[in-house]
């Protein structure tokens, strides 16, 4: 009896001596965002919401200091690929959080996945991922890609719009948007138009709108893509003559090159820079500190990544090694969301509010979103029931 005693003692001592070494040893964390190109303003905003969440814990999550590596993925796949797979091959990894698009994660995620590390995506929320490919180790702490789309789908509905012009990118991201205002918008859409993600003249396509006479347009152009077409919107004489939905087109990344051109227009999100609460108010003053610029959906959404990751790990006491109590621990994201309620669903995208934003100048002279009214209550994405995870 006192050799068993003694060897449980043991045994059980060297089991918290293990765990108090890692406890030590700095949490590795990939943050793979592109910083390369037109589209550099949104992951500049997600690097440093993410940044700035670690920086107000101390330089630590859940005790352990962190080591954060950041990965430019140049918005191209097989850069993303090359990059990543390195990196996870450096040592052992616990998270990687990015991308911004889809078709970077779409290429990521397997890599990432079966290295055995955590897949946060700040952003990126790929139909593909949200039903039956579905994996226990990827959280989100966005949307579903279709969600904010059918924000703009479901005001344009009850508005009574009879015929819709809609567009988008050329790429995954793209194909969930234009699909997610379709899933409530119930009239005609007179043209749905695809675009590559490295246009910047929408010419020929304002021209086609001229000729069409919709009752609304609808269109998701993030980055680049959403500055040239919103200023060439207001060129072009079409401001006040159609109403001009989006998502990802006008926001705190796009707005400081559009200006007063975007002022009025409508999105869709579940957070603005104005929302009424205290850990809003005080996550926008520090950031505009820090970097001098509005915070976007991109910036608070990476920030909300680095207080769940954190919530986690006080939960483990700092332990990544026991994967399924860490895996349950992210689960419950027990954590304080800027944007206020916040959980997962069973496929690990969010239940969350969904508003209608519009742009408003500020009497500093700064742009921003502000929220015009809710649209969804409690809204869980519709691929979650072909998610086999519990």
């Amino acid at each position: 009896m006192k050799l068993k005693l003694a060897l449980s003692l043991g045994a059980g001592l060297l089991a918290l001596g293990i765990a108090g070494a890692q406890a030590q040893e700095p949490l590795k964390i990939g943050v793979v965002s592109v910083l390369t190109g037109p589209q550099a303003a949104l992951g500049q905003q997600v690097r440093d919401g993410f940044q700035l969440s670690v920086d107000q814990l101390g330089g630590k999550l859940g005790g352990r200091p962190v080591q954060i590596t950041v990965i430019d993925d140049e918005l191209k796949p097989d850069v993303a690929v090359s990059k990543v797979r390195a990196y996870l091959e450096s040592g052992k990894v616990d998270f990687v959080v990015g991308p911004v698009f889809s078709n970077i994660l779409g290429a990521i995620a397997k890599p990432v996945l079966d290295s055995g590390a955590f897949l946060i995506s700040p952003n990126a929320g790929p139909s593909t991922l949200a039903g039956k490919a579905c994996n226990q180790n990827f959280f989100v702490t966005s949307y579903q890609n279709d969600q904010v789309h059918e924000v703009l789908g479901k005001y344009a509905q009850d508005q009574g719009y009879k015929k819709a012009y809609i567009m988008a990118p050329n790429y995954q991201a793209g194909k969930d948007s234009l699909a997610g205002f379709k899933n409530y918008f119930k009239g005609e859409v007179v043209d749905e138009v695809y675009v590559p993600l490295t246009q910047l003249d929408f010419s020929a396509e304002l021209a086609k709108i001229a000729a069409a006479k919709p009752d609304v347009v609808f269109a998701f152009m993030p980055g680049g893509l959403g500055v040239n077409l919103v200023k060439q919107w207001s060129q072009a004489g079409l401001t006040g003559k159609v109403p001009f939905l989006s998502a990802f087109t006008v926001d705190e990344s796009t707005l400081p090159a559009q200006q007063d051109a975007a002022v009025g227009l409508f999105g869709g999100m579940t957070w603005a820079p104005n929302m009424d609460n205290p850990q809003t108010k005080k996550f926008v003053a520090d950031y505009e500190a820090a970097y001098k610029i509005v915070p976007g959906s991109y910036a608070q959404q990476a920030y909300d990544a680095g207080l769940l990751i954190d919530s986690a790990l006080k939960a483990t006491k700092g332990d990544t090694a026991d994967k399924d109590k860490l895996r349950a621990a992210i689960k419950k994201a027990d954590f304080t969301s800027l944007r206020g309620k916040f959980k997962f669903n069973t496929n690990g995208y969010p239940i969350q509010d969904f508003y209608l934003v519009k742009v408003a100048k500020r009497p500093d002279g700064k742009f921003q979103t502000e929220i015009a009214q809710k649209v969804f209550t409690d809204y869980a994405d519709p691929h979650a029931k072909d998610c086999a995870l519990k």
